[in-house]
């Protein structure tokens, strides 16, 4: 099960949501790798010292002989793994150009490595790019983050289409499995009618789960850790343990 979490919008908890399900699927005990698709490598830094890593997934996409097996690491969690992310795969879309197998080059290096983890989440940049595709190429699921904000759903018919265009060839087994509301202040009703317009436009792939702010799930990423670890008895430790039980009855 490759889980793919995309919005080319930034600011709606993408990789809050990539960093806090893989950790509370791996509190669930079952092996889970997060690989970091995202040049500012946010979800690394929650489980890595930067200083420590030498290789990295650019390593992996640009072809210099590097195994996925051979970057990723352990964590402080028994059943979570990382494949890490630096600052240089922003440099990946102008390594690749021309080259061919580009779309395809993630599917390729994950090989049989994967095979080991029941889960792999994707964590992927705010962008329509070639790290978005490749992930979405190598992806059995997509897990789409929208803020519950006046501005919801914008940008998701850029980023359903190139869905509709990749299931049409690279990847025609990739599924949506879901949207997850994030961001949701509850005493707004802004938000409220936010969340009605989203239901509205994907109906029951919306999560029943929703992400409300927390000031709990902005502080962890500071303390480089999940939100378990950081407030296990916060509201974002319980939502986000919710949507991985969701996420595991879907499939």
């Amino acid at each position: 099960m490759i889980i793919t979490i995309a919005n080319q919008k930034g600011g709606v908890g993408k990789t809050t949501t990539a960093i806090n399900l893989a950790a509370a699927l791996a509190h669930k005990g079952v092996s889970t790798l997060l690989i970091d698709l995202d040049p500012q490598s946010n979800a690394t830094l929650s489980f890595a010292d930067p200083h420590t890593i030498e290789r990295s997934m650019f390593d992996v996409m640009v072809g210099t002989g590097t195994s996925l097996g051979e970057v990723i690491r352990p964590t402080h969690l028994p059943t979570l793994r990382l494949a890490p992310a630096r600052i240089s795969l922003a440099k990946v879309e102008s390594s690749l150009v021309g080259e061919l197998d580009a779309h395809f080059r993630l599917k390729d290096r994950l090989g049989e490595e994967v095979e080991r983890y029941e889960y792999v989440i994707i964590d992927t940049p705010p962008t329509l790019g070639l790290l978005t595709v490749n992930a979405l190429v190598a992806a059995s699921h997509l897990l789409i983050p929208i803020q519950a904000s006046y501005f919801a759903l914008e940008g998701t018919d850029d980023l359903l289409e190139t869905v509709d265009k990749i299931k049409t060839r690279p990847n025609p087994d990739l599924q949506i499995l879901g949207v997850l509301v994030t961001l949701l202040d509850r005493r707004t009703l802004i938000a409220r009618d936010s969340v009605q317009e989203i239901i509205k436009v994907f109906g029951d792939k919306v999560f029943r789960t929703h992400i409300t702010r927390s000031v709990r799930l902005e502080e962890s990423p500071a303390y480089r850790t999940s939100i378990f670890e950081h407030a296990p008895d916060s509201s974002g430790a319980a939502e986000y343990y919710a949507l991985c039980e969701e996420v595991m009855a879907r499939v």
